[in-house]
C-alpha cells in the first residue's frame, strides 16, 4: 500500500464565475449587505431612541415642578435642626417689593446682563454659544472660572428646593427653562430674576439689596452701584462689599468693562464713571437664635443660597448633649461669671456649644468669638514639642526655682518638688519645668506643634507664651486636644455634615496622624494630669485624659479633656477680665465639664465604669440629701469618691467639706460636715508672664 500523500489540486482551483456584479470591475467575493436590511435596521435604532426621548420627557414632566416655576418666588428662610431633627432655629432674609423693569435705568439691567448673560433677549433659555465660552475658559485655566447658565436657568434653580448638581436635576433645569421661556415675556423673566436673586448679607432681591448697601431704591441706582451689585452675584457671601470691600470693587470694575465690551456704554460714559459710594444699613431679621446656630448659620446659607425658598438644613448638634451642657452651667455656681462650653467628637462633629449664660442677654459667643489666655492648657503643645525631640514621660527634669536668664516665672504659690518625671511635672502643671522644655526644644518647634493641631491664633515668640499668654479661642483648644483623641490632625471642627469629598480633595488635604510613640506618651500625659493631678476633680469612671488650665490673677480657668468618644472644653472668666478669686481650671470649669461628660458619655453609648449608678443621678440625690446645709456662694465643687460610693462637696479654698455616703441601692446616706483650714489649690502662671489678653 502506497503511504505517499496524494496531491489534490481542488483547494487551489479558480472559484466559479459569479454572475452578479457590483459596479463595473472585478467581482466581490463578499457581497455587500441587503439596503433594506440596512434601512430596517436604522428604524429600529430610530424607534428606540425615540421611546427613550419620549419616557425620559414624560419623566422631566412629571418630575420638574412646572406649575411651581410659574409662580412668584416664596420669601427664603432657613430652618436649623439638630442632628436628631429637633428645631433650633428659623432666619428669615431681608426682601422689599419686586422691581418693575420698565422703571428701572437701561443700565441697571444691562449690568447684570452684560456679565451673567450678553444674549439673554436672543436665546431661547439654553445659550450654547455661551456655554462653549465658558468650557473653552475653564479649559484654558484648569478649573471652573466660569459658568455657562443663562438667566433663565438661574431662575428655573428657584424651582427647586435642593442645591444639588446631579444630571437629573440639570435635566429638569433646562426644561422649566424651555416652559418659563415658552410662558414668560424675557422682562417678565429679568424681572422675576431681579427680584429673587442672592445678594449676600441674607439679603434677596434687587430693591432689598439696593437699599441694604446704598440706602437707595434700585429706581436711582448710578452705573457703578448697578455693576457691584451684579457683581456679587457670582459669590455672593464672599464678594459682598461688607465683607470684602477690596474684591468687590475689583468685581464691580470688571462689570463695568463688560458693559463697555457689550455695547451698553460708549467710552466716553466708561471714562467718566466715578467710585462707587456706599452706605450700607442694617438688616433686621425676625429670627429665633442659639450661639450654636450663630455659628453654622453662614455656612448653612451659602450652601442653600443658590435656592429662593423655604428650607430645612439639618445640623451636627445632639439636642440631649446640649441639654446636659445648659444643665451644667445652670447647676455651677458662677456668680457673676460667664462661661463657655463646646462639645465635640473626634474628628469635629459639634455635638453641643454654650456660648454664655444667656443668649438673650449676651449673644456674643465665648467658644468661637472670645480670643482668651489658654494658660497650662497650652503646654500639650510644648510637651508635643518635647516628645517629638526625644524626651519621654520618665525623664526627670527639675522642678526648681529659674535663677538664670531676665525671664523667670515661679510655680503656683511657689511650691517646687525638687527631681520629678515628666509626667509629674505635667500632672501638677510645674510652669519652671514647662519653660525649661521651651528653651531646650526652642519656640519654633513648639509653636509647629500647635500649628500642627490646628491653632491659628498669633503665638508670641517669647517663653511666657509656652505658659499659655498668647490668646486664643476655646475651639481652638478643643480642636487640639481632639487631634490626640482621633490621632489625626489638624482637626477642624464643623457644625454641618461633611460633604462627600472626592479622591482629588482628599490627595491635597490628606491629614496626619500621630507616631504610635508620640500618641501613646501624650495621653500618657494627660491621662496623669486628669487623673491624679490637678484636674482629679474631672476624673469619671471611665477612661478620663486632660489638662486644667488658670491665668494669671484667675482671671481664665479653663479645662479641657476627653472621654468615651466626646471632647470637651469648659471656660470659666469675667468678660472685662477681671479676676475670680479661688478659681482655677481644676474646680468650676473642672466640675461643669465632670457634669456634661458623666452624662453625654452614658447618653453615647460608653461604657459607665463598674456599672454603679450615674453620677449625674448621685449629685441630684445628693443635694436632696445635703438638705439646709450652705456652701459659700460661688465657691461649690463637687467630686465622687475613688470607690464610687461617696459623693464629696467641698469649697473652692477646701475650708468646708461635706461628704455624702451612696448606699448600696444609690440612696444617699446621712452626710458628714468637716471645717478646716483654707488649702489654696488654683495653680497660675508666673507673675513675670505678659499681661493676659481678651476680646470680649
Amino acid at each position: 500500500m502506497n503511504d505517499t500523500p496524494q496531491f489534490d489540486p481542488a483547494p487551489f482551483a479558480a472559484p466559479p464565475p459569479r454572475e452578479e456584479f457590483q459596479g463595473r470591475g472585478m467581482p466581490s467575493a463578499f457581497p455587500r449587505p441587503n439596503w433594506r436590511r440596512r434601512a430596517r435596521f436604522a428604524a429600529w435604532i430610530f424607534a428606540v431612541l425615540l421611546a427613550l426621548l419620549i419616557l425620559t420627557a414624560a419623566w422631566l414632566a412629571v418630575t420638574a415642578p412646572l406649575s411651581r416655576s410659574l409662580r412668584p418666588p416664596a420669601p427664603p428662610s432657613i430652618t436649623l435642626v439638630s442632628a436628631d431633627g429637633k428645631f433650633l432655629a428659623r432666619r428669615g432674609a431681608a426682601i422689599a417689593e419686586p422691581v418693575k423693569l420698565s422703571q428701572l435705568p437701561d443700565h441697571v439691567p444691562q449690568a447684570f446682563m452684560a456679565i451673567e448673560d450678553r444674549r439673554f433677549y436672543s436665546h431661547w433659555g439654553v445659550d450654547p454659544r455661551g456655554v462653549a465660552r465658558a468650557m473653552w475658559h475653564n479649559l484654558r485655566a484648569g478649573h471652573v472660572r466660569e459658568g455657562g447658565s443663562t438667566i433663565t436657568q438661574q431662575l428655573a434653580k428657584g424651582a427647586f428646593l435642593t442645591a444639588d448638581r446631579t444630571a437629573g436635576r440639570k435635566l429638569r433645569e433646562l426644561l422649566i427653562s424651555f416652559w418659563l421661556e415658552v410662558w414668560l415675556s424675557k422682562d417678565e423673566i429679568l424681572e422675576r430674576y431681579l427680584s429673587s436673586v442672592y445678594f449676600g448679607d441674607n439679603v434677596y432681591g434687587l430693591r432689598a439689596a439696593s437699599l441694604h448697601y446704598f440706602n437707595r431704591q434700585p429706581e436711582r441706582l448710578t452705573i457703578p452701584q448697578a455693576a457691584m451689585l451684579a457683581g456679587m452675584l457670582k459669590a455672593p457671601s464672599r464678594l459682598a462689599p461688607t465683607v470684602n470691600p477690596k474684591a468687590s470693587r475689583a468685581r464691580a470694575a470688571l462689570v463695568e468693562k463688560a458693559m463697555l465690551d457689550a455695547g451698553f456704554i460708549d467710552q466716553s460714559t466708561y471714562d467718566r464713571l466715578g467710585p462707587i459710594k456706599l452706605n450700607v444699613q442694617p438688616v433686621q431679621e425676625a429670627t429665633s437664635g442659639t450661639y450654636f446656630s450663630d455659628w453654622v448659620l453662614g455656612e448653612a446659607r451659602d450652601r442653600a443660597g443658590e435656592v429662593y425658598g423655604a428650607q430645612t438644613v439639618m445640623t451636627t448638634l445632639d439636642s440631649a448633649i446640649q441639654r446636659f451642657a445648659a444643665d451644667a452651667v445652670r447647676r455651677a455656681p458662677l456668680g457673676r461669671a460667664q462661661v463657655g462650653i463646646v462639645v465635640m467628637r473626634p474628628d469635629g462633629t459639634v455635638v453641643a456649644m454654650v456660648g454664655g449664660k444667656s443668649y438673650k442677654q449676651s449673644a456674643f459667643n465665648r467658644v468661637t468669638q472670645a480670643r482668651r489666655q489658654p494658660g497650662s492648657t497650652f503646654k500639650l503643645f510644648v510637651y508635643l514639642a518635647a516628645i517629638r525631640a526625644g524626651m519621654t514621660p520618665d525623664d526627670m527634669v527639675d522642678d526648681t526655682p529659674i535663677v538664670e536668664g531676665s525671664y523667670r516665672p515661679e510655680n503656683s504659690h511657689r511650691r517646687y518638688r525638687g527631681r520629678i518625671t515628666l509626667r509629674q511635672a505635667f500632672a501638677f502643671s510645674s510652669n519652671v519645668v514647662a519653660v525649661r522644655l521651651a528653651q531646650q526644644v526652642g519656640m519654633d518647634a513648639v509653636t509647629r506643634a500647635a500649628r500642627d493641631l490646628g491653632v491659628t491664633s498669633p503665638i508670641a515668640d517669647n517663653l511666657s507664651s509656652a505658659l499659655g499668654s498668647s490668646g486664643m479661642s476655646l475651639m481652638e483648644l478643643a480642636q487640639a486636644y481632639a487631634a490626640i483623641s482621633g490621632d489625626s490632625y489638624p482637626v477642624q471642627a464643623h457644625g454641618l455634615p461633611e460633604k462627600e469629598r472626592g479622591w482629588f480633595a482628599n490627595l491635597l488635604d490628606r491629614r496626619r496622624t500621630f507616631s504610635d510613640r508620640e500618641l501613646e506618651m501624650m495621653r500618657d500625659l494627660l491621662s496623669a494630669a486628669a487623673n491624679g493631678g490637678t484636674g482629679s476633680r474631672a476624673a469619671l469612671r471611665t477612661a478620663t485624659f486632660g489638662k486644667t488650665g488658670t491665668t494669671q490673677d484667675n482671671r481664665d480657668a479653663i479645662f479641657v479633656g476627653y472621654a468615651g468618644g466626646l471632647v470637651t472644653a469648659v471656660w470659666v472668666g469675667n468678660d472685662d477680665n477681671s479676676p475670680l478669686p479661688g478659681v482655677s481650671g481644676g474646680s468650676i470649669p473642672a466640675r461643669i465639664w465632670r457634669d456634661v461628660m458623666v452624662r453625654a458619655v452614658e447618653h453615647g453609648g460608653a461604657e459607665d465604669g463598674a456599672g454603679q449608678k450615674p453620677a449625674a443621678d448621685e449629685l441630684e440625690d445628693a443635694a436632696n440629701a445635703i438638705g439646709n446645709i450652705a456652701l459659700p456662694a460661688g465657691l461649690g465643687n463637687v467630686s465622687v469618691g475613688p470607690d464610687g460610693r461617696e459623693l464629696r462637696i467641698e469649697s473652692g479654698n477646701g475650708a468646708i467639706e461635706v461628704r455624702v455616703p451612696i448606699g448600696e441601692n444609690g440612696t444617699p446616706q446621712t452626710p458628714s460636715v468637716q471645717v478646716r483650714p483654707p488649702v489654696i489649690r488654683q495653680e497660675q502662671p508666673g507673675t513675670n508672664q505678659s499681661p493676659p489678653t481678651s476680646q470680649p
